[in-house]
């Protein structure tokens, strides 16, 4: 019998983020101050972000010690299992042999949490009354809302309005964790009213909802922003999944040809493939492939223009270098909330930059029928955001049928598809919709770019 689920010990969790800043082979180009078009200073992050947060989002160690206060929070749901999809193996008559590391379990039901928790500890310990966030689909939101209920903070979370409407049961949990939730654009901030008055019916988009949860937290005392993906910070918190994934599989006497992810802003991708890439740019791994993920419709990664360009709508936030399809773009309103956003984490986009990673991308209804197979072979129903990666390892997985070749896959289940039943639903009855790429939104969008000077 073939084993099935590589499980490590409590003990056996990382007790160390891998930050792979330490390792680049191009340092990242700095971040720029909204206001001066200037690079940013601390005291101006600082009134968004508590100093030690800011210090792991600079810092050039390679390794940094993960606090025992965290780790006993993590051993909830941590360390995740690693699991061989036999069956889908099967089904697909390939030679590959596919794993996935399951971050499902958390109570969060995705990733989310591993850089939840450590951002509220880290709010907890510089006497942060309150914490602001943007939510896509929803797992950010509800894993904030988690952390923050751990450390008697108050959350309140700007949803992005299509799936503030399409995930009731997400806003849901928000709620039962104690937050506030808003749809976003709301009627609660500036930004949010600037949007609503051109369009009372507006879809909203992450740039949006970032742009209300700043505004949020720098106007109001004891309150500070977090973000749940693309800076480099969080991509270090969830580094844990990859070095996991590295310990399980080396239980197997096997590495990865291939390592997959879904990419919207970049932490779940960057959690279960950085550790990996530091193997590629130590040179140990030349050949290791690395596969970025996200939506046709969306395509920041794939049709982007590598530059700098402001992380939210209303442009209140940091500028940093990244692909992405510009500040304006509001992306059509896909069931994969989480993929739906303008830009792309500034390391994720290094890397992509540089073809040490490659990229590809799909249409809605081919991740939703990948996620189908893989829900009736393996029995976990994947997110709309992790389908993503799950149609690109069938992809692969067949060429390997084609060759021959017995191919090592992992991919990253970044999070369960429980609260995305009724999008399921509209697949199984044909009622969902492919949206193409909207060029000519993107290249008025791309227009207004800020004008940075590097120094």
């Amino acid at each position: 019998m073939e084993k099935t689920k590589i499980f490590l010990d409590e003990n056996e969790m990382p007790k160390r983020w891998y930050n792979i800043q330490a390792d680049l082979p191009k340092p990242l180009p700095p971040v720029y101050s909204p206001q001066t078009l200037k690079r940013a200073t601390l005291e101006e992050l600082s009134v968004i972000f508590p100093m030690e947060i800011i210090k792991q989002e600079v810092s050039q160690e390679r390794w940094i010690d993960i606090p025992q206060d965290i780790r006993d929070i993590y051993a909830v749901w941590r360390p995740s299992p690693l699991y061989r999809a036999l069956r889908l193996e099967k089904a697909l008559k390939t030679p590959a042999k596919i794993y996935f590391k399951w971050e499902g379990v958390s109570p969060a039901g995705s990733h989310k949490p591993n850089t939840a928790v450590a951002q509220a500890y880290y709010n907890m310990k510089e006497g942060t009354q309150t914490i602001t966030t943007e939510t896509g689909a929803g797992q950010w939101g509800s894993a904030l809302s988690y952390a923050t209920s751990l450390f008697d903070i108050t959350c309140r979370v700007y949803m992005v309005r299509v799936s503030y409407e399409q995930k009731p049961y997400r806003r849901n949990l928000i709620h039962l964790w104690g937050a506030e939730v808003f749809p976003s654009p709301s009627n609660k901030t500036n930004a949010g009213r600037s949007f609503l008055k051109d369009n009372p019916e507006h879809p909203g988009s992450l740039g949006i909802a970032i742009s209300e949860a700043v505004e949020d937290a720098a106007t109001h005392e004891d309150t500070k922003y977090s973000l749940g993906s693309v800076l480099n910070h969080v991509c270090m918190h969830q580094t844990v999944i990859g070095l996991e994934a590295r310990e399980q599989l080396k239980m197997e006497e096997r590495y990865p040809d291939i390592v997959i992810g879904c990419v919207g802003g970049g932490s779940n991708f960057a959690g279960v493939s950085f550790p990996f890439i530091h193997d590629k740019l130590k040179g140990d791994k030349k050949d290791l492939r690395v596969v970025a993920v996200e939506p046709h419709s969306c395509p920041t990664l794939t049709k982007g223009l590598y530059a700098f360009d402001y992380g939210d709508s209303t442009k209140l936030g940091p500028i940093a270098k990244m692909f992405t399809l510009g500040h304006d773009f509001i992306p059509p309103g896909i069931h994969a909330g989480g993929l739906r956003y303008h830009g792309a984490s500034p390391i994720v986009s290094s890397l992509k930059d540089q073809n040490i990673i490659e990229a590809q991308a799909y249409h809605q209804t081919e991740v939703f029928e990948a996620a189908m197979l893989f829900a009736q072979t393996e029995g976990h129903v994947p997110a709309p955001e992790t389908a993503h990666a799950v149609k690109s390892v069938i992809e692969e997985a067949k060429k390997c049928k084609q060759t021959g070749e017995e191919k090592v896959i992992l991919f990253n289940a970044s999070g369960h598809g429980h609260f995305d039943l009724k999008s399921y639903e509209l697949y199984i009855h044909g009622k969902l919709t492919d949206y193409e790429y909207p060029v000519e939104l993107v290249k008025q969008s791309l227009k207004k770019l800020p004008k940075i000077q590097e120094d």
